[in-house]
């Protein structure tokens, strides 16, 4: 005859655990993040209650959804321990591609879609450069966008594309009373948030941010991983071209100036390690919106726009210099054990 025993769990246990867990969440980038924004929100206010109009508001959320997006992909690949500095210039092309394709009579489908396409093969040999030739991924996107640049350039001229269809405009359309790129931009980080969360492709991104060689052992294959990762920051940057795109009624073939630097910040400033190994699209879409409520606040106290780039790079700097430290202190706490 055999006994069973069942562990009991105290309520001073359970409370413990219950607190542990609660801090675990108010102590995440997400989470501070969110307080940031609604505390900066709430100053902002309180020296201009214009800023607290439902249009401006819904503005922010609308302005922040192609730089959210654009992330989504950027997060990834710097998971992984690269970083691609391109995608400015591949949203310039892109936009271009798909603006030229409206006005020449194609249907706004394919306008729509032939950049995501586009940006998902161009990505495509990024990648291939990188896992399969061993390339460093800021040298080949360093080319990349030089190459792209150059080639709008030469193509265009910098042109302005006038005239463009009605229902070209994605972006400029309301269902229910709120923009468009909201909508994609919810519903992409919640789709990305749950993949890199429960997936096994999702989870592989990490373990190679984290230790390849360890990744290696347990069988992961790392040129197919980064594969997967710019292929998927193709999708993404595609996609964040149309939501840039489609919000002017004229479009000039030229290259965001500084895009590229608003999305790296957007990520890292979200928690995104630029070491690789751990980040969230959660806090990334934090990051995005964190910065567009800056630069709209500056709008409202007066304060001169260029000054955003200046606290993008002071941004970046101070959350690296948080992540090694916290890196330092733990490598620290695994060498007493």
């Amino acid at each position: 005859m055999t006994a069973t025993t069942k562990r009991i769990e105290s309520p001073a246990a359970g409370l413990t655990e219950r607190v542990r867990s609660s801090l675990s969440v108010i102590g995440s980038q997400e989470f501070i993040l969110a307080a940031l924004i609604v505390v900066l929100s709430l100053l902002i206010y309180s020296y201009n209650p214009r800023f607290g109009a439902e249009r401006n508001l819904l503005n922010i959320l609308s302005n922040s959804a192609y730089i959210a997006v654009a992330a989504i992909g950027m997060t990834l690949v710097i998971i992984t321990g690269n970083i691609d500095i391109s995608i400015a210039a591949l949203i310039g092309v892109l936009g271009t591609i798909s603006g030229q394709l409206a006005v020449h009579g194609y249907p706004v489908w394919i306008a729509w879609l032939a950049p995501v396409v586009v940006g998902i093969l161009i990505e495509g040999v990024i990648g291939y450069f990188v896992a399969f030739l061993r390339i460093p991924a800021i040298v080949v996107t360093l080319g990349m966008a030089s190459i792209l640049r150059g080639g709008l350039i030469l193509a265009t001229g910098g042109a302005w594309i006038y005239d463009l269809p009605q229902d070209f405009f994605l972006s400029q359309k309301q269902p229910l009373g709120i923009p468009m790129p909201i909508y994609f931009m919810v519903a992409l980080v919640i789709l990305a948030a749950l993949w890199m969360r429960y997936s096994p492709a999702g989870r592989a991104i990490y373990a190679i941010g984290g230790n390849k060689e360890a990744a290696r052992l347990s069988g992961l294959s790392e040129q197919r991983v980064l594969m997967m990762v710019f292929l998927i920051n193709g999708l993404m940057v595609g996609v964040a071209s149309v939501l840039y795109t489609t919000q002017f009624t004229t479009i000039q073939s030229s290259v965001p100036s500084g895009l590229e630097l608003t999305v790296i910040t957007a990520a890292v400033v979200g928690g995104v390690s630029i070491l690789g190994g751990s980040g969230t699209v959660i806090g990334a879409l934090m990051g995005a919106i964190l910065i567009r409520t800056i630069n709209s606040g500056m709008i409202f106290v007066n304060v001169s726009a260029y000054w955003l780039q200046a606290v993008q790079g002071i941004m970046i700097l101070l959350t690296v210099l948080v992540d090694i430290v916290r890196r330092r202190r733990q490598m620290a706490a695994i060498g007493r054990q």
